[in-house]
């Protein structure tokens, strides 16, 4: 109960890694290419595909992915082999993809039409009635469904990664999930 109380999961919740993750990881944080390689295999779909749900593009996904990488591999020899490596690798493909949403909403890069047309060219990741669902909300609640459903964080762990307060990642959350519902009901 004091572990609990204290922010940390008892040991029997702690998720297990993987014994060859472990050792891949340990490979990897001693420079050997080919460990890197094979976590790059095992954790490229999920990276790319998270980056893909927020950004909503391609190529603007596979450069948040790769630089995803490559931040964690600069960081790898801070990362705790304790933990699996997925869940640390998707929170930093999420933080840049957030960034580049932001970004791109700055400068009115991408409007809703070029979002739908992606949606229909075929080359996406999903199912296209969840992308064409997705791509039909709003950017603040596309990105709060996605974190929550897609990449499977917490909402206190949205609140978080987007600086928000909890209240807000909760309202765009509902709202968010109405829409898709709404959009469900319409489709039957």
């Amino acid at each position: 109960m004091a572990e609990a109380a204290a922010g940390r999961l008892p040991v029997s919740a702690a998720p297990r890694v993987p014994r060859r993750e472990r050792a891949l990881v340990r490979a990897a944080q001693r420079g050997d290419p080919a460990a890197l390689e094979a976590l790059f295999r095992a954790h490229w779909p999920a990276a790319y595909r998270a980056a893909w749900f927020v950004v909503r593009d391609r190529q603007a996904a596979e450069d948040i992915a790769q630089e995803a990488f490559l931040a964690a591999v600069a960081a790898l020899d801070r990362f705790d082999r304790g933990r699996p490596l997925g869940p640390w690798l998707r929170t930093i493909v999420a933080r840049r993809a957030i960034d580049a949403v932001r970004a791109r909403t700055l400068r009115r890069e991408v409007g809703a039409d070029a979002l739908a047309a992606v949606a229909d060219d075929g080359g996406d990741p999903g199912p296209s009635d969840l992308a064409d669902a997705l791509a039909a909300l709003p950017d603040d609640q596309r990105v709060v469904v996605t974190l929550r459903h897609v990449l499977e964080l917490t909402p206190g762990e949205i609140a978080a990664l987007l600086e928000l307060p909890r209240g807000t990642v909760n309202s765009r959350l509902r709202r968010g999930l109405d829409a898709l519902e709404g959009w469900a009901r319409e489709a039957r």
